[in-house]
């Protein structure tokens, strides 16, 4: 049994080891690189600056009249707007299909399933995007950003769907709910933890979106965090110090919200796995 317990501490200590020489040591190599002058950057090596340039950060805020700082903004419009959508549609869609079982059912689940395989047309949605007339808007990128994750969002709804038991709606039902009153007073509340990991993988993937917005949301002031690095690529391309430290200001929001709601994360997928 002690070797056992010590064959499995050496396992975690190797697997901390691999892992800080896989995640860390890049962050700590932008980091590093950020904070020197020009000509030390473009070296690209992991050795500590002669002189701390914390103003490099400035100068990435000040760049192209404060691009970086509308960047963010339309980011959290974007995120929060396709949250709220993923949210209410897909934990209808998801009760609706776990609870329900009939034709119509399981041909709307296979194509909720079909929508995980097949990639978005990107000239098709352009040409329907300009018949509606929300090419370029906010609102038209919501929606394609809802389109792209409502399958795995209903995925991870109706698999959670198992713990809940259908008691609970009977009840609900003696005591005079209506379907409405049920999901939204006795269901969605139940909810959270999936709710949790749907919100966190979500707001990763919608916030650090770059193809998307390139295509559905061009121009300069509907630009997007990530768009801002796509042209700081372009124009500071010699300048690696001014890179690097654009790269840590777009990453670090997303960061903090993955380490400080990481155990949400296996909590809500774990959860809907396991049938109550």
């Amino acid at each position: 049994m002690n070797k056992k317990k010590r064959l499995t501490l050496l396992g975690d200590i190797l697997g901390c080891i691999f892992g800080i020489l896989i995640f860390a040591v890049p962050f700590l190599f932008m980091l590093i690189n950020a904070l020197k002058d020009r000509k030390e950057a473009n070296l690209l090596k992991l050795t500590l600056p002669t002189e701390w340039m914390w103003d490099n950060f400035k100068q990435v805020f000040e760049a192209n009249n404060y691009l970086i700082v509308t960047a963010f903004k339309n980011s959290i419009l974007l995120t929060v707007g396709s949250l709220i959508l993923l949210i209410v549609v897909g934990s209808m869609a998801g009760y609706v299909l776990q609870r329900r079982s009939d034709k119509t059912t399981k041909f709307v689940s296979t194509l909720v399933m079909t929508g995980l395989m097949i990639p978005p047309a990107i000239l098709p949605t352009i040409w329907i995007m300009q018949g509606l007339h929300i090419y370029k808007t906010m609102f038209g990128m919501i929606l394609i950003e809802t389109a792209l994750q409502i399958p795995f969002t209903i995925m991870l709804y109706r698999g959670f769907m198992n713990t809940i038991p259908v008691e609970l709606e009977e009840a609900g039902y003696i005591d005079g709910c209506t379907r409405t009153d049920l999901f939204v007073k006795i269901i969605f509340p139940l909810l959270k933890p999936v709710t949790s990991t749907i919100i966190i993988l979500n707001a990763v993937t919608i916030f650090n979106d770059f193809t998307n917005p390139l295509y559905f949301l061009p121009g300069t002031k509907n630009a997007t965090v990530q768009l801002t690095l796509y042209n700081f690529m372009g124009r500071y391309s010699s300048s690696y110090n001014l890179l690097f430290a654009d790269v840590l200001i777009i990453t670090i929001p997303m960061l903090i919200l993955f380490l400080f709601f990481n155990q949400k994360i296996v909590d809500g997928m774990v959860a809907g796995a396991v049938k109550g």
